[in-house]
């Protein structure tokens, strides 16, 4: 693979950018598509989509700069001209910013936090691809058929067989939009709703899912990767971090679900 696919003039296409930048573009359309036929405001969507682009950008480069604070004190060029980012940040960064935005616009947060996440988990699969075409995020030394070797230039180590890690997330998050989509599809409270069906998830539902999936996803694909990725104790600063999301996600869903329940 290459980390550069091509080059106009002195104009050079990152592989990694543009896999942002296709996930980006999906995501949105696919949540604007949604928003559409369940009823929200698309114009919405769009505001939505850019404060989290924005915001999850920042959020993910300032977790990897904590992360990576002793390089930074030593070569702050080095950790912010990088393609390191830890994706939780840019999560809760995107999530928390989205919830000040519906706040302000008195929108139903939860309703939007539904609709989203199944597009977040899109653009994290294209996000990953990125992360193979770099080199980041890259897995532990293997003799696996399945095993991968990066070139000289790209961040992995170069000359030997590495666990994909990168193509393992980015499957796993495809599989995770279809099961996000398909719940949605019925049992979203939105969805739900406009059918006029009174069973549902609680408005939210989706979204704390999610967190339980991609928590529990993350927590075991870390034990596959080797780049240095901070540590808290015995686990990676990711794994325990998955441990806060699962339970956060587990016990909104359980209580929120109880407090619908009390007010049917």
């Amino acid at each position: 693979m290459k980390t550069d696919l091509f080059s106009i003039g002195s104009f050079t296409v990152h592989g990694y950018g543009l896999m942002i930048g296709i996930g980006f573009i999906l995501a949105m359309l696919l949540a604007e598509y949604r928003a559409k036929k369940l009823g929200l405001r698309e114009e919405s969507i769009i505001d939505i989509t850019i404060i989290a682009g924005v915001s999850g950008f920042l959020g993910a480069k300032l977790l990897y700069i904590i992360v990576e604070f002793d390089t930074f004190i030593k070569d702050p060029k080095a950790v912010l001209g990088s393609a390191g980012f830890v994706v939780y940040g840019g999560i809760i960064a995107g999530v928390l910013c989205c919830m000040l935005y519906c706040r302000i616009k008195k929108l139903n947060f939860l309703e939007y936090f539904d609709l989203v996440m199944p597009e977040i988990a899109l653009a994290q699969g294209f996000g990953r691809i990125g992360c193979f075409l770099a080199g980041c995020c890259y897995g532990r030394e293997t003799e696996s058929l399945f095993g991968v070797v990066f070139p000289a230039g790209s961040q992995a180590p170069a000359g030997v067989k590495l666990i994909p890690t990168q193509l393992i997330s980015a499957g796993a998050d495809f599989i995770h939009v279809i099961i996000l989509l398909v719940i949605a599809g019925s049992f979203s409270y939105t969805a739900a709703k406009n059918k006029g069906k009174s069973r549902s998830l609680p408005a939210g539902g989706i979204g704390y899912i999610y967190m339980i999936f991609y928590g529990i996803g993350r927590f075991l694909i870390e034990f596959l990767r080797n780049d240095y990725r901070g540590e808290i104790g015995f686990l990676s600063t990711s794994q325990f971090i998955s441990i806060f999301f699962v339970i956060c996600g587990a016990g909104l869903l359980v209580l929120n679900a109880k407090k619908k329940s009390r007010s049917v």
